[in-house]
């Protein structure tokens, strides 16, 4: 789902005042009988249907110009080994999902990735969100592991750059990387750096890059939140990676069971309640075609009385048309109208799109593509530092070249270098005769 953009302030829905349904008001998070007979009965086959890729654009909601909001947000869902240390491989849903847009100048992303059971119980999941500002950069990130006891909950909110221009660089930077192969738990990132030097900030896998003048700014810190829950309190718990295949079963079947409530978790990693309505059929512009969409209302409850909205609209066959999360100045849509005769159905491979990539606007990626430039820059300046003859050679040659001027000069050269002498031995460009020029020399003679 699109998650509320970084700075972004919610807004109460337009129209009458609204108030969440009773159910979401209870104290501890609960699992409806409605929403437990509903998971209950999700066949394979409807899951099926589920299984395929989407690329909507994102543009800017209402009548604010075009040029200050655009991005593209896709989703992907298919069939993936889940493995854990200890335990047997699993087959389950994969569900991929990323947002990449600029808001008023400042670009900002998010990636999510969550293993999820047949039955919509979710494994483990990642979320990233990353708001670029040039000046002080947010990420905030959200991983969730279950266990035999329940579930754990990590949070990771760093402001301020922390890769800065020349410090060290890891050989292969990894992003969003989320566990399942017996690998440890996520940790706070400055976990094992007690012996950095003074001023070096940790990066996520474990690298320290130490800016030149000595000092970081203590907005830079990485700060950590752990939450755990136990079973009882994970029963039904529907996570964004779930919630986007509970859409798409229910777009599917183009109707929505009253009382659908689930327990799910805020963007503070506490739990709250989430519920999902329809809002019926309308008609909706897909390209340039009028098409029918079934719009359905998710809203997420939190223990302070503040909800967030979105209002989904999806085609017959699953896919999704529009996505409005209320009082959030953007919008998404889809522009492709030839999904319009798709009936749902799995694809053999998700299509990913391709991303766009503007990496001067990337601070992190930027700051890479700087250090192993001036890497590269110190590397060649002490190579030619170490080989001074290369600098006779080359004069040599060009010197051999103007006066001969062939009319082939890669043959020609491939000649002067073959005649020169092993290294160690005197440097001599006039060993043998030149090969006759084509036509006479420059000077005459």
């Amino acid at each position: 789902m699109l998650r509320p953009h970084l700075g972004v302030r919610q807004q109460e829905p337009p129209g009458e005042a609204w108030s969440p349904p009773p159910e979401c008001r209870q104290e501890s998070p609960a699992l409806t009988e409605a929403a437990a007979e509903f998971l209950r009965l999700i066949g394979p086959e409807e899951l099926e249907r589920c299984l395929f890729a989407e690329t909507l654009e994102v543009v800017a909601a209402g009548d604010q110009p075009r040029d200050r909001a655009g991005g593209q947000r896709w989703a992907a869902a298919r069939w993936a080994p889940y493995e854990r240390a200890g335990e047997p491989v699993r087959s389950c849903l994969l569900v991929q999902a990323g947002c990449r847009s600029r808001q008023d100048g400042v670009p900002s992303s998010s990636t999510l990735k969550a293993y999820v059971t047949p039955q919509l119980e979710t494994l483990e999941q990642e979320e990233q969100e990353r708001l670029e500002l040039r000046a002080h950069p947010i990420e905030r990130r959200t991983h969730m592991v279950s266990h035999q006891h329940g579930m754990t909950v990590t949070k990771t909110l760093r402001e301020g750059e922390v890769r800065l221009r020349g410090g060290s660089l890891p050989s292969a930077p990894q992003k969003g990387h989320i566990l399942g192969r017996g690998e440890a738990q996520l940790a706070c990132p400055t976990q094992g750096c007690s012996q950095a030097p003074e001023g070096a900030v940790p990066g996520d896998d474990g690298a320290v890059a130490v800016p030149r003048s000595g000092r970081v700014s203590p907005q830079a810190e990485p700060q950590c939140r752990s939450f755990s829950y136990g079973r009882a309190e994970m029963r039904g718990l529907l996570p964004e990676g779930a919630s986007l295949l509970l859409l798409r079963v229910l777009a599917c079947r183009q109707a929505v069971p009253s009382g659908l409530i689930f327990p799910a978790i805020d963007t503070e990693g506490h739990l709250c309640t989430s519920s999902y309505r329809a809002l019926g059929i309308q008609r909706q512009v897909v390209g340039s075609v009028d098409a029918e969409v079934f719009v359905i209302e998710r809203a997420v409850h939190t223990s302070t009385g503040i909800s967030t909205m979105w209002h989904s609209s999806f085609l017959p066959s699953g896919r999704l048309a529009r996505l409005v999360q209320v009082g959030c100045p953007m919008l998404v849509l889809l522009q492709d109208e030839s999904v319009l005769g798709e009936t749902g159905g799995a694809d053999p491979w998700p299509p990913f799109p391709k991303q766009p990539l503007d990496w001067e606007e990337d601070i992190q990626l930027c700051s890479w593509f700087l250090d192993r430039k001036e890497e590269l820059q110190a590397s060649h300046a002490t190579y030619i530092q170490q080989h001074p003859e290369l600098r006779a050679l080359l004069a040599d040659f060009l010197q051999a070249l103007l006066l001969q001027q062939p009319c082939d000069p890669v043959s020609f050269a491939a000649q002067f270098f073959a005649r020169q002498q092993p290294p160690g031995t005197p440097f001599a460009s006039t060993v043998a005769a030149s090969p006759p020029p084509c036509h006479p020399p420059a000077n005459g003679e």
